[in-house]
């Protein structure tokens, strides 16, 4: 398995980065994953770097060296990072839980699949062509979902990972990768900045070491002092000059051999968030936090 991985995150205008990526490899997969942690809840950043703590873990545990079931190992994942915020808002009494986004591909036999959450986006390009594109769960996206008042803004959000109610997220692939075809994740930092057309001239007449610097900054330009965080992780699939790009080659390491630049770790409290992905788990985990409101509302005056 031969790719060639760069990502950049920047702050932008923002009091502080509340997105994070990463990626992780085995090999026989490669795993590469973005999530944007939602404001106007608490602690975003945490949401993030837990969603990705999470899908990595898994990863590690399931790819051994490879995914039996890619599709069924993501719609796991996302679920075990959901129920993983969910349970850290809990045992802290908190009464609104931490919340993000997340797109998370898995590259395995020659394929990609994926699957996301919110509006952080996935491009799958192929040359000057545009293959695949998520489709966000926002009004906008999604024009049939029109019965809500928050839809008055159609670039809310109907979904995302930490809410009480449960996820809804779309698994999609495999598709066949061809040489040099590219994957780009981002924020939506970067994609609402720039139009669909110049994501995907830049993807594909760049190699990725200068395709993501470049968006992010035409992004952090177009933008502003207002700009949004602004996060991208690019992969190249079998670049043809494969040895220019100093990309990774896993045909040299072990079965056992795990690497990753995802940070290991969770933060203090429940504990191991994959264990025990029922929905029984999960409701459990929104009672715990509805109940923490309801005393906090009983002690005040």
């Amino acid at each position: 398995m031969k790719f060639t991985v760069f990502q950049v995150s920047r702050k932008g205008g923002r009091e502080k980065n509340e997105d994070r990526m990463g990626y992780a490899y085995t090999r026989e997969a490669g795993l590469f994953a973005l999530a944007d942690g939602m404001g106007g809840h608490p602690e975003g950043e945490v949401a993030a770097q837990m969603a990705l703590q999470t899908v990595s873990a898994l990863f590690q545990r399931h790819a051994r060296p490879m995914l039996d079931d890619v599709r069924g190992f993501l719609a796991e994942a996302v679920m075990a990072a959901h129920r993983a915020l969910l349970q850290y808002a809990a045992a802290r009494g908190m009464l609104d839980s931490p919340r993000t986004t997340l797109v998370v591909a898995v590259l395995q036999d020659g394929r990609a699949t994926w699957v996301h959450c919110g509006d952080s986006r996935l491009y799958l390009t192929r040359g000057s062509d545009l293959l695949v594109r998520t489709r966000d769960h926002s009004y906008a996206e999604h024009p049939e979902i029109g019965s809500s008042p928050a839809s008055a803004n159609r670039n809310v959000l109907f979904t995302c990972l930490g809410s009480p109610a449960r996820p809804l997220f779309d698994v999609a692939g495999p598709v066949e990768l061809q040489s040099g075809d590219r994957l780009l994740l981002c924020s939506d930092g970067l994609w609402s900045m720039l139009n669909e057309r110049e994501i995907v001239d830049v993807v594909g007449d760049q190699p990725v070491s200068e395709s993501v610097p470049e968006l992010v900054e035409r992004a952090l330009r177009a933008a502003g002092r207002s700009s949004d965080n602004v996060t991208a992780v690019a992969v190249e699939w079998d670049a043809p000059e494969f040895e220019l790009t100093r990309g990774v080659s896993t045909d040299s390491i072990g079965n056992g051999v795990f690497a990753s630049t995802i940070q290991a770790g969770m933060p203090d409290g429940p504990g191991d968030a994959a264990d025990d992905l029922d929905d029984e788990a999960i409701e459990r985990s929104i009672a715990e936090i509805n109940e923490a409101i309801r005393r906090s509302a009983q002690r005040k005056p």
